[in-house]
């Protein structure tokens, strides 16, 4: 007797190899669908044993304790910013000096000049000294009736004549277009040190005497034909909003 088939056998066959391809394309249909959200709650389940503990959560907060500090800092030096620009608008203003805001500067010359809100009409003159906060900014170059130009000591080309109240010694302080002027020397040995005062000179005819300009930085004593040094100004350019201007 020939043995008994069932009816359909081949399909159910063709069925059972085909089953594992379907539930594949099924589960791929619904990873699609979620958007991989049933993996992700899977490997978070998987990894959660793994998560960080108390010792992760102490060095998390210390991190953000130490994030609020330096935070309370900068905004502790921005207000006393702000407080020092604001003596410089409100109370800066006498017969010798004036205030004025700073209205614009050339991108192409960042270290060259600063255009100031007020001009002739103020009483503002070529060769008056500008002072930003804490030290000399520079020297009015020239001036309209209602503005005035100033040029910044860090300007290509830009020489004050400049002493050092440590030593005793005196200088020429020249601008080279970067943000630190370069402070030459006339003799050799002029004694000098990173850390000392420059200011203005008080043999000058041009500016008046003593103005703080700013502290020298590094000194190149190998220089020739005489030593040099590099001077950080007092009053950075790049975030003066205010000036002074000393009339003569």
């Amino acid at each position: 007797m020939a043995p008994t088939q069932w009816p359909g056998g081949s399909s159910w066959r063709g069925f059972l190899k085909l089953w594992p391809w379907s539930l594949l394309l099924i589960a791929f249909l619904l990873v699609r669908a979620s958007k991989g959200a049933g993996f992700a709650d899977a490997y978070a389940l998987l990894i959660r044993p793994f998560w960080p503990g108390p010792a992760q959560s102490e060095w998390l907060g210390a991190a953000a304790d130490l994030e609020a500090r330096a935070t309370l800092q900068l905004l502790e030096a921005d207000n006393r910013r702000l407080r020092g620009l604001l003596g410089l608008q409100d109370g800066g203003n006498s017969p010798e000096n004036l205030s004025a805001a700073v209205i614009s500067r050339s991108p192409r010359g960042w270290w060259q000049q600063l255009e100031l809100g007020k001009g002739a009409l103020n009483g503002i003159s070529a060769g008056d000294a500008v002072m930003g906060p804490g030290g000399l900014v520079g020297q009015v170059q020239s001036v309209t009736p209602a503005t005035s130009r100033v040029k910044l000591l860090t300007a290509p080309g830009t020489e004050v004549g400049v002493w050092l109240p440590r030593s005793r010694s005196h200088g020429l302080l020249v601008g080279m277009g970067t943000s630190r002027p370069q402070l030459r020397f006339i003799e050799k040995d002029p004694n000098v040190r990173p850390g000392d005062l420059v200011s203005t000179s008080p043999a000058s005819t041009l500016l008046p005497a003593n103005l703080p300009i700013g502290v020298v930085q590094s000194v190149d004593e190998r220089a020739v034909p005489a030593p040099h040094a590099v001077v950080q100004l007092i009053a950075a350019p790049e975030a003066i909003d205010w000036v002074q201007v000393r009339r003569r």
